[in-house]
């Protein structure tokens, strides 16, 4: 089975095919995906912005096209960064300023509890196949720790592991992290494994 997936961030896509492997399912990106404006991801929820998402990119092919919006919620900040994460320290942010700002922002605060999200959204042909779903508890710490991952994973403390997702290998992460949730649960129907 190939499975088209939108998305210009490495870390993801490395991920993606870190739980499809064993599936034998091909995850390829969209063609042509580099090459497109990508869209205006302006909806309020991780579920809005996978939709928009997978649905702008499934015009470029007849296959299934999977599309995922994620990222970080702080309890203490109301959810922020929320749906914004990949931009919260602004426009042509970069992960170390967004770490940077999170730490700045909750200099002082003693509740630090936080969750990734990850919403998976399944389109053909601008048509809805699937919404998938994962969410990791964890805590943000005071620096950033290790060298695994991409983005706010260095502050992310998860203690069933002992440490950060930043120090934990990609696929020790993957196994609990809310992305690797959503895809397995999307392959899992896509496939009829498990």
């Amino acid at each position: 089975m190939k499975l088209y997936c939108a998305t210009g961030n490495r870390g993801k896509l490395r991920e993606f095919n870190l739980a499809a492997e064993p599936g034998g399912v091909q995850i390829e990106l969209v063609p042509g995906f580099a090459t497109l404006s990508p869209p205006v991801e302006d909806g309020a929820t991780f579920d809005e912005n996978a939709i928009i998402k997978a649905r702008y990119y499934s015009k470029l092919t007849d296959g299934l096209v999977f599309a995922d919006d994620s990222g970080l919620e702080v309890d203490a900040l109301g959810g922020a960064p929320g749906v914004r994460s990949a931009r919260y320290s602004g426009e042509g942010a970069t992960d170390e300023s967004n770490n940077r700002l999170l730490l700045a922002i909750l200099n002082g605060v003693q509740d630090r509890r936080a969750r990734f999200v990850c919403s998976i959204a399944v389109v053909k042909s601008g048509e809805m196949r699937g919404l998938y779903r994962g969410e990791v508890e964890g805590e943000i710490i005071h620096a950033p720790r290790g060298e695994h991952g991409f983005g706010y994973d260095p502050l992310f403390y998860y203690a069933p592991f002992g440490c950060t997702f930043g120090e934990a290998a990609d696929d020790r992460k993957f196994e609990v992290s809310h992305r690797g949730q959503a895809l397995r649960a999307m392959l899992r129907e896509l496939t009829g494994r498990g």
